[in-house]
């Protein structure tokens, strides 16, 4: 990429930090329960969460998914999802660097698996929102990364070229399904990683 490449990032554990641990234990479970719970809502292995991430159910829908499946977390499950306004940490130096980045001429565009309700939350006072030139998230079209239609819906939005794009996400299989679309693509693997690459760029 001879001219300065389209940036594409993920949210969750790129842009943000989750906390979902934290959250549970602040709620009142014991460490071992705090990671039953949260593996309970994010490894299910019918993929609820990925139904609420595509914008195919409603959260009362999910809940009661959820308390129907796990009856005697119910409520810390019904807690847990009520309350995504706890359960993300920002990264300022990273946002920093993003204006840094769209104010050196680089475009900006956010590419990420959110249900509609917590990317609301998650994203309400993110500063990186003011730098973005556009964005598609898995609600918006019910489709998920790293399937290649929500990379696709991306680049026709914004008549991108998949050649010309550089993403970055916390997910080997997202920045797989990036690349085999066409994309270089950035396995973030930390925060301090990221930072280190982004200062490459400018």
């Amino acid at each position: 990429m001879k001219d300065k490449p389209n940036l594409i990032f993920d949210v969750g554990e790129v842009l943000l930090e989750y906390r979902w641990k934290d959250m549970l234990r602040d709620y009142g479970l014991c460490e071992a329960d705090a990671l039953r719970v949260g593996t309970e809502v994010f490894e299910d292995s019918s993929n609820l969460w990925s139904t609420f991430d595509r914008g195919i159910v409603t959260m009362e829908e999910i809940i009661a998914s959820y308390c129907h499946k796990y009856p005697a977390d119910g409520e810390a499950i019904t807690w847990f999802i009520s309350h995504g306004e706890y359960m993300h940490v920002p990264r300022p130096a990273v946002w920093k660097l993003v204006h840094q980045l769209k104010e050196s001429g680089f475009r900006i565009y956010l590419l990420s698996n959110y249900p509609e309700v917590l990317f609301q939350k998650h994203t309400e006072y993110a500063d990186f929102m003011q730098d973005i030139d556009g964005l598609m998230v898995s609600y918006m079209i019910h489709q998920s990364k790293p399937d290649r239609a929500i990379y696709e819906a991306l680049c026709d939005k914004y008549g991108l070229t998949p050649e010309s794009c550089l993403f970055f996400d916390d997910r080997l299989e997202n920045v797989q399904g990036a690349r085999d679309f066409g994309m270089t693509a950035v396995h973030v693997t930390s925060q301090e990683s990221l930072l280190e690459y982004l200062r490459s760029l400018l």
